[in-house]
């Protein structure tokens, strides 16, 4: 398990080194980096990997938490490993780290992957009654609303295993750490920045999505110039656990444009 300090806080992150179009994984909140295991698994084993666990969540450090910090957490871990030009696909604040890290790094970014997320999630009321009852009272209260919010029906019906383990990864994450994160996405409005940037980029939204819906994904899909959407039947929130394929293809598809 290979860590790094970076900007003052230690980063666990997992990479394999290949050949071509790195790709870069950014997570979504109360998750970890362990979420992109079933799209990796589709990719080619000589494909360029780097994926975090972003700070204050799995086993990287807990530490102050700003939407700024969470890009240049990636921008310096990228730059430790020397990549460049990358396909950066991020889920949730995964993809609003994706977008900051496009304006403020564009050497670094040649195309985007945005998975259910948008140039801002949510309104100020909802994070901050978030964030007082994670503070009061923890996670595990609101665990089931929130994983109905992140799968579709379907698979809450049928992957009862898989919805423990995950229950587990999200109940797990230190209250800091998701509180931080929580207060980051209230914090940023990307809809300017992100109607600046001029790179490939392919949106996906999952049709069974309460956090991010579909016309929110649709929405940033017609900020960023030229960018495409698909809409995934039978997803939620979290489309590289319930429909890696899709995933996986687009990133294929994008590096492919790219060589």
């Amino acid at each position: 398990m290979p860590f790094v300090t970076l900007n003052s806080v230690t980063l666990h992150y997992r990479y394999r080194p290949g050949a071509g179009v790195p790709v870069v994984f950014l997570n979504s909140l109360g998750t970890d980096l362990r979420i992109w295991d079933a799209v990796i698994a589709r990719l080619g084993a000589d494909v360029p990997l780097l994926c975090l666990d972003k700070r204050g969540h799995g086993l990287s450090d807990d530490a102050p938490v700003t939407m700024s910090l969470l890009v240049e957490d990636v921008s310096a871990l990228m730059n430790h490993l020397g990549l460049r030009h990358a396909v950066i696909c991020g889920v949730s604040v995964g993809g609003m780290i994706a977008q900051g890290l496009a304006a403020a790094w564009p050497d670094l970014v040649a195309g985007l992957v945005l998975c259910c997320t948008g140039t801002r999630i949510g309104d100020a009321e909802g994070w901050n009654a978030r964030i007082e009852t994670v503070r009061r009272d923890g996670i595990a209260v609101m665990a089931e609303a929130i994983l109905e919010r992140w799968f579709s029906t379907r698979f809450r019906r049928t992957q009862t295993a898989a919805l423990a383990g995950y229950r587990n990864m999200l109940t797990r994450t230190p209250a800091a750490g998701y509180a931080g994160v929580c207060a980051a996405i209230r914090d940023t409005d990307f809809t300017e920045q992100s109607a600046r940037l001029s790179l490939p980029t392919r949106c996906l939204a999952g049709a069974e999505d309460l956090a991010t819906p579909p016309d929110l994904v649709a929405a940033l899909a017609e900020t960023i110039p030229g960018a495409s959407i698909e809409i995934l039947d039978g997803c939620g929130h979290l489309p590289c656990i319930e429909t890696p394929e899709v995933v996986a293809r687009s990133i294929r598809d994008m590096r492919e444009a790219l060589t």
